[in-house]
């Protein structure tokens, strides 16, 4: 248990202090929070000055407690990705010892906290590594409920979900139910949901969901049902945002990429041992549950239309208790390659941090914020706003465009521009008589800041003075 303390420690902690915040998606979080604690208002998001409804409200809430607790700073935003990340490298070991023995639950949990894809979201400040806990104490209950008929565990899986549905949305409900529903197809045993505790349940799951969902739909009403609902949900499950990530191999990409370095030993040895039974193993019903469980999460967000890096993440807790099977019978090679890991990911979190400062935004904001005043205007003119130059000044930015592009980028219900709030102005409407900064993406048309003063040159931008 203190091996697995002090690897959290180095893996999920260490100099989290020194990385900004990023521009585009996690500044969204630590911005919004921000903005949330300085209106003391904990029920509805907003940023920019506006109300939004891209995620619910538990991950907001765990930001706003950080920066109650240390400031609004950096070791603040991404204490609690590493929090979660810690209680699930926990909840793995805890599962893994359960389901098998000790030596494969710690197998297991070290493993799962040196792969590169949980060692990423350990350190992004992003809601997935609270829901990857959530949905993985949901089914880790659900099973020993099952199994051991001890069913007052189900309570425990229907909190855990109304915590995920305040995480992320109806995905933290409806992805643990459809594995259950296939494990217990598998089984042969739809008769056990009369034993699931639904009647008190589902009431237990509602009242805690109704703590966000009812205010906001009583305070904000359309408008939070179709921001919400409509287009962060559906819009993002049915309509593509990224066209390039929307490709049957993805995830079969980021399986290999993510699971860095010890998937590569397992490929070998299965393909080597496959070739030489040509036969697939036999299955026991724990290596049932846990093969539908991750296969489950892989199908379910591989037909989703829109896909991220991190969706996938709820299937590496039953991945590595598999993986653990393999390495537990090779104890040298295993910790070897923990103690490679290790090294390579504090090196690499050294290459991270410069990478991070490119991504963002508080090197400009330190640089112009003695020069602004009551008469500065802050404008960007870029295709990607720098949201960050927000969080860090405490100031209004104004997105500068085109007239031909005003229409394209205005916010309009059931699109993905509807998450375009930030203030805009078209460049004919610039005002004569005041002090201007322009924060400009240097390989943006320049022509019109031709006859202002060039102050500044930070990582992708320039910075003019008019």
């Amino acid at each position: 248990m203190k091996l697995l303390f002090f690897l959290c420690l180095i893996q999920f902690f260490f100099c989290n202090w020194l990385i900004p915040v990023t521009d585009p998606t996690e500044v969204c979080y630590t911005l919004t929070a921000k903005e949330m604690l300085e209106a003391d208002d904990f029920i509805s998001p907003r940023i920019y000055g506006n109300f939004w409804y891209d995620k619910p409200i538990f991950f907001y809430w765990e930001l706003i407690l950080a920066y109650s607790i240390f400031g609004v700073n950096e070791f603040a935003s991404r204490f609690f990705p590493a929090v979660f990340a810690t209680l699930g490298v926990f909840a793995t070991y805890f599962f893994g010892t359960k389901l098998y023995n000790e030596k494969i639950g710690l197998t297991a949990a070290i493993i799962l906290s040196t792969t590169l894809e949980y060692w990423y979201i350990s350190h992004a400040i992003i809601t997935d590594m609270t829901l990857f806990c959530c949905i993985s104490i949901t089914l880790m209950s659900f099973y020993f409920g099952y199994v051991r008929k001890k069913f007052s565990l189900y309570y425990v899986s229907y909190i855990s979900a109304g915590i995920a549905v305040l995480t992320k949305g109806p995905i933290g409900f409806l992805l643990p139910g459809l594995i259950i529903l296939i494990f217990l197809a598998f089984e042969k045993n739809f008769s056990h949901l009369a034993k699931m505790k639904l009647p008190s349940g589902l009431g237990i799951f509602f009242a805690i969901v109704a703590l966000w969902y009812l205010p906001m739909t009583i305070l904000h009403g359309r408008d939070f049902i179709e921001g919400f609902l409509g287009v962060h949900n559906f819009l993002r499950a049915t309509v593509t945002e990224y066209t390039k990530t929307n490709v049957i191999y993805y995830y079969t990409i980021i399986f290999f990429v993510g699971f860095f370095p010890w998937v590569f030993p397992i490929l070998y040895a299965g393909i080597k041992n496959f070739w030489r039974e040509r036969k697939l193993p036999k299955l026991d019903q724990r290596e049932k549950f846990l093969l539908i469980w991750a296969v489950t999460v892989f199908v379910v967000f591989q037909s989703f239309a829109t896909k991220y890096v991190t969706y996938t993440l709820p299937y590496m807790m039953p991945i590595v208790i598999l993986f653990a099977k393999f390495f537990v019978r090779r104890e040298k090679f295993f910790w070897r390659m923990t103690a490679g890991s290790v090294i390579l990911f504090l090196v690499g979190l050294f290459v991270a941090i410069p990478i991070c400062e490119k991504n963002s935004g508080k090197e400009i904001a330190e640089f112009i914020k003695p020069m602004i005043d009551e008469q500065t205007l802050v404008l960007s003119y870029s295709n990607d706003y720098p949201a960050t130059v927000v969080f860090y000044t405490g100031e209004k930015v104004i997105r500068l465009v085109d007239s031909d592009d005003f229409e394209k980028l205005k916010p309009r219900k059931m699109s993905w521009t509807s998450r375009n709030l930030m203030p805009f102005m078209e460049v004919k409407d610039l005002p004569s008589d005041k002090k201007i900064i322009a924060i400009i993406e240097k390989d943006s048309d320049e022509n019109f800041f031709a006859d202002w003063k060039m102050i500044k040159e930070l990582n992708d931008y320039k910075i003019y003075v008019r």
